[in-house]
C-alpha cells in the first residue's frame, strides 16, 4: 500500500513546452535573486545570488539550516524556485529538458546508497554503457581498487542491502568511483565526508581532488579540510550569504566563518 501511494504522487517537475537539450551546457551554475522555501510562507533561501565559474570549485558553509542542501536540489531542479532563476550553463533550468539536465550534474551524498549487486554494477549503475575498463579506471583514480581487489570477487563480489558488507568509507569511495564513471560537468558534494572517521577522510580527500578536476563543483560542508582549498567559500545563515572569499580572505574578516 506504501509503494502504491509513492507512485501515485502526482509529478510537479516537468520539461516546459519550449524545453531544450542541456547538452551542450559549459558547466556554469548561477543563482540570480533566489528565494525559495518547502512550505507556503516559510523561505529558506532569501534573494541568494552567486555564479560559480566553469571548473571552480565553490565551497557552501554554514550552521545546520542555513540551506546548503537546498541549493544544491535547486541546482538538480529537485524543486522550482519562487522567486529568481537558477542557471545551468547560462539557460534556466525550467527551460532544459530534464532528462539531459540529469546527467550533466552528479551528486554524493553523505549516505551513499549502495544496491544489492556487484561492485561493477554499483558503480556504473547510473552509467550503463561503461565497460568494465572505465569502471577499474575509475576506481583507481578514487584508491578504491585495491580494497575492492580484496573482496572475494573483486568487481564481482556482491554487495549486500544497502552496502553493509562494506565500511562508510569505503561506501563513500564506490560513490566517487560512480561519479567519475558518470563523467558529469558539475559535481554536487553533500557532506561527503561526514560519517568517516580522520584516517579515512585522508583517502577520501586525496579522492576527491581527482573528482573535482576540470568539474564545477559545489562542496557543502563543515569540515574544515574540505573547504580550505575551495576557489571560492559561500558562509551561508538563516537562507542568506552573509561571507564569501577565500579561506585566507574569510580568516582575515574575522567573521562567522
Amino acid at each position: 500500500q506504501r509503494i502504491f501511494e509513492v507512485l501515485d504522487v502526482p509529478v510537479a517537475i516537468r520539461d516546459a513546452p519550449s524545453a531544450v537539450a542541456a547538452d551542450t551546457i559549459d558547466g556554469s551554475v548561477e543563482f540570480r535573486n533566489v528565494t525559495f522555501g518547502y512550505r507556503p510562507g516559510q523561505p529558506i533561501l532569501h534573494d541568494v545570488s552567486f555564479r560559480a565559474e566553469p571548473g571552480q570549485v565553490v565551497a557552501l558553509v554554514g550552521p545546520t539550516g542555513s540551506g546548503k542542501t537546498s541549493i544544491g536540489a535547486l541546482a538538480h531542479r529537485f524543486y522550482d524556485v519562487w522567486q529568481g532563476r537558477v542557471l545551468v550553463g547560462g539557460g534556466d533550468v525550467r527551460q532544459l529538458r530534464l532528462d539531459t539536465l540529469g546527467p550533466a550534474i552528479a551528486m554524493v551524498l553523505q549516505e551513499p546508497f549502495i544496491f544489492t549487486g556487484t561492485v561493477f554494477d554499483n558503480i556504473r549503475y547510473s552509467t550503463r554503457h561503461a565497460t568494465r575498463d572505465d569502471v577499474v579506471r575509475a576506481a583507481k583514480a578514487v584508491r578504491a581498487h585495491d580494497f575492492i581487489m580484496r573482496l572475494p570477487d573483486g568487481y564481482d563480489s556482491v554487495l549486500s542491502q544497502r552496502g553493509r558488507n562494506l565500511s562508510a568509507g569505503q561506501r563513500q569511495l564506490l560513490s566517487f568511483a560512480r561519479a567519475i564513471v558518470a563523467d558529469p560537468k558539475i559535481l554536487i558534494l553533500d557532506e561527503a565526508t561526514a560519517s568517516v572517521d580522520s584516517f579515512t577522510e585522508r583517502d577520501i580527500q586525496a579522492a576527491m581532488k581527482e573528482l573535482l578536476k576540470g568539474r564545477t563543483s559545489l562542496v557543502i560542508a563543515h569540515r574544515l579540510a574540505t573547504v580550505r582549498d575551495a576557489d571560492r567559500i559561500l558562509v551561508l545563515r538563516q537562507g542568506r550569504i552573509v561571507e564569501e572569499g577565500t579561506h585566507a580572505e574569510l580568516m582575515r574578516g574575522r567573521g562567522l566563518y
